[in-house]
């Protein structure tokens, strides 16, 4: 789950990791109330999902109130695009008012998991802001990485490697070592995935601040944190996926026109392996489960079926812990309640499959029963490419 900048920087500032002040308004008046109370200048910032806002005209410098109102006012209501929103974009509909702070360096600095060697992963640089994108692909050489032993944990000794890495000084390496510190105890204790600030920066006065922040949340261990599952935004959700998590599928979209309904992750990730192979991209993962029963299934096809780009459904069961003639009735009884209205193959495999591959066949229905799973995809995606809505 991921959070917006001000719900992550409140986060970030339980742990003791240094962060300029601001709060989030909604309209442009509460906006203007803000300002004056922080004084001075401000930042006004769009609250959506994703980076780049800056350069998609999503944060604004404001010399007082009057000027933060107008600044919210432009950005409230907008639709925002970034390489990150995609080209749809996103509606905005808060907005982040922090104090300006002045900016002698931007650096970039992270906490994530490295599944492939079992631990935390710190990654830091030199060169922050809006080109570390650029800075990652034209110059790798200058992110410095750094493993945390899952059994030892942080030590200062890290903060100051990589503090001296990053050319700070003795003293602000200090206060980096206590900021990375607290990074590491808000991403061990919270269940993060991520923790990003791009930017760190160091002031004037050589003071080292978050002055952004990103955290990305195990949705596996948001029950352990009511609180932080309470800041979750259905708003910068794809609304198909809320409502596959609502009817309790696994589901995420993807850019295909292939529409996928598995049961089993496995199954699910070898299926649409196979539709790529075969010249066609999967439109989804979907993990109707083990039970696989009219009521999910039903449920699937509507929302595969609401996304415009799926030209062809295929249905890949392995019947174990439920049989596949009872797969079958409720793919036959889903289909006469859901206008399906793309091609549909279905492939069911495990108990009792010779009994469902008959039911399907004398139903009546208008779908294709395929028996191997490179048979299904070759058919599934033959029909995608000479079939449009």
């Amino acid at each position: 789950m991921n959070v917006h900048e001000y719900q992550a920087k409140e986060v970030l500032a339980r742990f003791g990791v240094p962060v300029p002040p601001g709060e989030v308004a909604e309209t442009p008046e509460q906006a203007r109330e803000i300002a004056e109370k922080l004084g001075g200048k401000v930042v006004v910032k769009a609250q959506v999902h994703a980076g780049g806002r800056g350069k998609a005209g999503g944060v604004k410098l404001a010399d007082g109130p009057a000027e933060a109102e107008e600044k919210a006012r432009q950005i409230l209501g907008m639709t925002l695009v970034s390489p990150q929103t995609g080209p749809q974009g996103k509606l905005v509909r808060k907005v982040y008012v922090t104090k300006a702070v002045d900016i002698e360096h931007e650096y970039y600095l992270s906490v994530l998991v490295d599944r492939a060697n079992a631990c935390l992963t710190i990654m830091a640089s030199a060169e922050g802001g809006v080109e570390i994108e650029k800075v990652a692909a034209e110059s790798p050489e200058k992110i410095v990485r750094l493993a945390v032993s899952p059994v030892a944990g942080f030590s200062p000794y890290l903060g100051r490697r990589i503090g001296f890495s990053l050319g700070l000084s003795p003293d602000q390496v200090k206060q980096f070592t206590k900021l990375l510190s607290g990074i590491v105890r808000c991403f061990l204790e919270t269940d993060a995935s991520l923790v990003e600030i791009n930017p760190m920066i160091r002031t004037p006065e050589g003071e080292v601040v978050a002055l952004d922040a990103k955290i990305s949340f195990d949705d596996n261990a948001l029950f352990r944190h009511p609180d932080i599952a309470e800041m979750r935004d259905i708003h910068e959700e794809d609304p198909l996926e809320v409502e596959a998590g609502e009817a309790g599928l696994n589901y995420i979209r993807l850019d295909g026109t292939v529409g996928c309904m598995v049961n089993g992750a496995g199954l699910a990730m070898a299926t649409m392996d196979i539709i790529d192979q075969h010249g066609a991209r999967p439109a989804n993962f979907l993990d109707v489960g083990g039970g696989a029963s009219k009521e999910s299934v039903t449920a699937a096809f509507r929302i595969l079926l609401r996304d415009p780009d799926v030209k062809a459904i295929l249905v890949n069961i392995f019947g174990g812990i439920v049989r596949c003639d009872r797969v079958a009735e409720g793919i036959i009884a889903a289909a006469k309640d859901v206008e399906i209205g793309v091609p549909l193959v279905v492939r069911l495999q495990g108990t009792n499959h010779e009994e469902a591959r008959k039911m399907l066949e004398e139903s009546g229905l208008p779908l294709i029963v395929a028996e191997e799973l490179d048979e299904a995809a070759r058919k599934v995606v033959e029909a995608a490419k000479g079939g449009a809505r």
